[in-house]
C-alpha cells in the first residue's frame, strides 16, 4: 500500500469547483472531449444528455478513485482507473437503454466513448489520485458542469442556425436554415468562435489565457512516458553526436 502525497498548490474547496467553470473549462480552455463535443453538438438534447452522462461518471469516477488512491499500484492505475470509469459508463449505458431509449440511440457510439474521454482519465490521474474524496467529488461536479455549459453553448448556436429550433421545437423555417452549422465544419467554427470568446472573458477576469500558467503535461495519464521517450531521444542524439 502507497500513500499519495499532494504537492498542488493549496485551493478552496469553491475554487476546485469553480475553476471547470472558465479558467480551466475542459471545452474552451483545456481543449479536450473534442470528438463528442463536435459529433454530438448539433442539436440541444443530445449535447446536454452527453453532458449530464459525462458528469456523473466524472463525478463517481473521481470519488471512488480517491478512496482507492492508497490502495492501487502505481504499476497498474491506468488499467484499473480506466476500469473504473468502465463501470460508470455501462451503468449510464444501461439505465438509458432501459428508461430513455431513445437518448440512448441518439448519443450511439458516442456514449460507450466516454470511456476514454481525456478529461475523465486525465482528471483521474492528475486530481482525484491525490486528493480527497470531498475534493475530488467537487472537482468532478466542477469539471462536468464545464464540459455540460460546454456543449450547451455550442449546440445552442448549431441548432438554431442549422435547424431553426430549440430542443426541437422549430421556430425558423426551413428556408434559412445554414446547412453548414448541422454539419460537423459547423462545428468547428463555432468551436473556435466560442473558444474565442471564452478566453477574452477569462482575461478580463484576470485569469491566464490558454496554457499560460497550466503545464499541458500535468493531467495526461502519459506524461511520464513521454518525458522518457524524449529523455531516450536526447541521449541518442548526443550519442551520436560524440560519434
Amino acid at each position: 500500500m502507497t500513500t499519495k502525497v499532494n504537492n498542488q498548490k493549496k485551493l478552496s474547496g469553491l475554487d476546485v469547483f469553480k475553476r471547470g467553470l472558465i479558467r480551466e473549462n475542459p471545452v474552451f480552455r483545456l481543449v479536450l472531449g473534442m470528438c463528442s463535443s463536435l459529433a454530438v453538438s448539433s442539436t440541444l438534447i443530445g449535447s446536454f444528455s452527453m453532458g449530464i452522462a459525462v458528469l456523473f461518471v466524472l463525478m463517481m469516477s473521481n470519488i471512488l478513485i480517491s478512496l482507492l488512491r492508497n490502495v492501487i499500484a502505481d504499476s497498474i492505475r491506468i488499467p484499473a482507473y480506466i476500469t473504473i470509469i468502465a463501470g460508470f459508463v455501462s451503468i449510464v449505458q444501461m439505465l438509458l437503454q432501459a428508461f430513455l431509449p431513445t437518448i440512448y440511440d441518439l448519443l450511439g457510439i458516442y456514449l460507450p466513448l466516454i470511456v476514454v474521454n481525456c478529461i475523465i482519465l486525465g482528471r483521474a490521474e492528475g486530481f482525484a489520485n491525490q486528493n480527497t474524496v470531498g475534493m475530488a467529488a467537487l472537482d468532478g461536479l466542477g469539471m462536468g458542469l464545464g464540459y455540460t455549459l460546454a456543449m450547451v453553448s455550442i449546440a445552442l448556436i448549431r441548432e438554431i442556425l442549422g435547424f431553426g429550433s430549440v430542443f426541437g421545437i422549430q421556430f425558423i423555417p426551413d428556408k434559412y436554415h445554414i446547412l453548414l452549422f448541422s454539419m460537423p465544419a459547423g462545428g468547428f467554427i463555432v468551436v473556435g468562435i466560442l473558444m474565442a470568446v471564452w478566453n477574452r472573458i477569462a482575461e478580463k477576469l484576470g485569469k491566464p489565457r490558454a496554457g499560460e500558467g497550466i503545464d499541458a503535461c500535468s493531467g495526461c495519464p502519459i506524461a511520464a512516458n513521454c518525458q522518457a521517450l524524449r529523455s531516450n531521444d536526447l541521449l541518442t542524439e548526443e550519442n551520436k553526436a560524440g560519434d
